[in-house]
């Protein structure tokens, strides 16, 4: 069965976007984005949210700037034809190899987890990783800590007073002194 994984750049401090909006502290050194290159092949859908679809609309016609280096292509290469699901109360039409959610999340997540094929069913942005991690749905959390402190702004984690028990995976360090912490959620066994 398909994982799905909730993973995003954060500040020391807990915050995927600081209180002024700002998130140009997470822009990736050539070291971090080929390890998120590597780590979207094993994606086989992405659900985002509105302004997170907005934000990586880019990335649909990038492939056409001349000025990208051959890793920026490389990811265009591979997030142009990634199936994406965006969840949108404003949205009337999203572009590229997307669609709207037509049903709830939890809705979403069971009929992709029920397709046929490979990859991991990865969340993008804070809202719609809250829904689903009060929901239950969140197999694996992955965090790039970036080594700077923003003071507020929007949480990686939601702000819910539920215990989550979480085994450690992975860990790597970069250069730049960012680190990566990979968990995966401890489900108790139904007896």
């Amino acid at each position: 069965m398909r994982s799905v994984t909730f993973s995003m750049g954060v500040s020391l401090d807990g915050y995927i976007v600081g209180p002024d909006g700002d998130f140009d502290w997470t822009a990736p050194d050539e070291e971090v984005f080929r390890f998120w290159i590597d780590e979207i092949r094993q994606v086989g859908f992405h659900l985002l949210g509105r302004r997170l679809y907005e934000t990586m609309l880019y990335w649909e016609t990038a492939d056409q700037d001349p000025s990208l280096d051959d890793s920026m292509l490389e990811w265009a290469a591979i997030w142009k034809p990634l199936p994406k699901v965006v969840f949108s109360s404003t949205l009337s039409a999203v572009q590229g190899n997307a669609r709207l959610a037509s049903g709830g999340l939890a809705e979403e997540i069971k009929r992709l987890r029920a397709e046929p094929g490979e990859g991991d069913i990865a969340i993008g942005g804070a809202t719609l990783a809250a829904e689903a991690a009060a929901l239950g749905l969140i197999d694996e959390y992955q965090a790039m800590v970036y080594p700077v402190l923003v003071g507020g702004g929007i949480p990686f984690f939601p702000r819910r007073e539920r215990r989550v028990d979480l085994e450690l995976v992975e860990t790597r360090t970069f250069s730049s002194g960012v680190v990566y912490l990979h968990y995966r959620v401890v489900r108790q066994a139904v007896l």
